[in-house]
Order: C-alpha cells, then structure tokens, then sequence
C-alpha cells in the first residue's frame, strides 16, 4: 500500500508527452476550446432600418445585439410616434437563439478546463496514466463522448447562426408592422459583421476533427489496444498485495 501511495503522490515532471501525439494534439485543443468560447461569446453588433413618416425627417434606428442572442428582448431605438401619426410602436427583433448558443459556448469552456487537466495528468503523472488500466480507458471514454458533443453543439450553432443572419438582416422587415403601413416606409440599413460567428462555428468543427482523430492516440493507450501481457506458461503467479 505504501507503494502505491507513494506512486499516486510522486509528481514527475516530464515535457516528453508534449512532443507526442497524444499530448501534441491536447494543447491544440486547448488552444482551439480557448477560440471557440471567445469568438461566440464575445460578440456583439446591431442591425438598423431606415423608417420615413409623413412630413418628417427620416430617421435611422439601431437595435444592439450579441451573446446569448436573446433577440426577441432587443428593443430597436424609440421613435417619436407623433411624427409617424402615431404608427409606430415599440419594436423587437424576432428569436431566441440563447440555448444554441449558451450550450456551445459552455461546452467549449468544459473541454478548456478538461484539456487543461489532462496535461497536467500527462505531464507531470504520466507514469500513473500509463501504470493503470482505468485511466486511459477514462479518457478515450471521454474523448469520444466529447468528440459526439462537438459535433452536435457545433451544428446547432451552425443553425442557430443562420437564423441569426436572418433575424438581423432585410427579411426581418417582413415582421414589423409599420413596414407594411405604407410603400417605401422602410428600408433596410445595415448589420455588423459576424466574421468572429463564421470562425466559432469553422473552430467547432475544427475541434471535432480534432478529437476525432485524437480519440485513435488515446485508444492507443488503454487495454483494449495492447492487452496485458499474460503470464508464462509455468510461472508462479505473484502474491496478491495486502
């Protein structure tokens, strides 16, 4: 027992994983979980529409976006009603795209936090990964769990994005009554860009090819791929340990 204790506690510190596959391929999805999160949850833009009444001034207004996407909360700016014979009332944007959008983004912060522990594991207690068969076979479990997480946040926020764009941009007109008041009311204005929301959802399938393929190296690892060695025809079993 004592050995055992004195294994689990020894830290041995060792950068050679790193220049393996298997601890290679870690940091990179450490790295891509960093831009995942950040490229999503750190958007914000707005949209705007160009509204003419009758003997006034036309006027520009802005409705302000971004992370969770609650759109459906989103006021567009006040307009004075009076000059707009009182047509106009208050205006949402339509759609609530913040589950799709909560569920990449937390999922993303989840796999940051486990690539960061298993380095710490393959750095420094490499020797307790590779000494039992539990461990490897943990993490292939969660690598492929992961993998299928990837794949399924990724595309619906993949769809949830397009809904956005849709949301944002001239087709919501289609849904705001003083547009339809009278011909030319409205026009469409313009809509930030969502670069850094293409990058988050090309980042996502990124890290599915990421783990995917990394889910080979860590199955490499566990039992199911190199089985303990049985002992020799003959040989006197080891005493089991107290």
């Amino acid at each position: 027992m004592e050995r055992v204790s004195q294994k689990m506690s020894g830290l041995q510190f060792n950068l050679g994983p790193l220049k393996e596959p298997l601890g290679f391929i870690k940091v990179l999805e450490w790295i891509f979980s960093i831009f995942a999160f950040a490229t999503c949850g750190g958007y914000s833009g707005h949209t705007s529409i160009k509204v003419s009444c009758w003997n006034a001034k036309n006027e520009t207004l802005e409705a302000a976006f971004g992370y969770p996407f609650r759109l459906n909360t989103v006021l567009f700016k006040d307009l004075d009603s009076k000059k707009c014979n009182n047509t106009w009332l208050p205006t949402h944007l339509v759609g609530d795209f913040s589950s799709s959008a909560q569920f990449f983004v937390t999922f993303a912060v989840f796999v940051f936090l486990y690539c960061m522990a298993a380095l710490v594991l393959y750095v420094g207690y490499l020797h307790l990964y590779r000494g039992a068969g539990k461990l490897p076979m943990i993490d292939f479990v969660i690598t492929m769990v992961v993998t299928l997480l990837w794949l399924i946040s990724t595309s619906a926020w993949a769809k949830a994005l397009t809904d956005i764009k849709v949301s944002t941009g001239p087709a919501m007109m289609s849904d705001i009554l003083f547009c339809h008041s009278a011909p030319d009311s409205c026009l469409f204005g313009a809509v930030s860009s969502m670069g850094s929301l293409n990058v988050s959802v090309v980042i996502g399938f990124l890290n599915l090819i990421l783990w995917a393929g990394n889910a080979w190296f860590v199955y490499k690892e566990t039992n199911l791929h190199n089985p303990p060695e049985a002992p020799a025809p003959g040989a006197t079993p080891a005493p089991a340990g107290m």
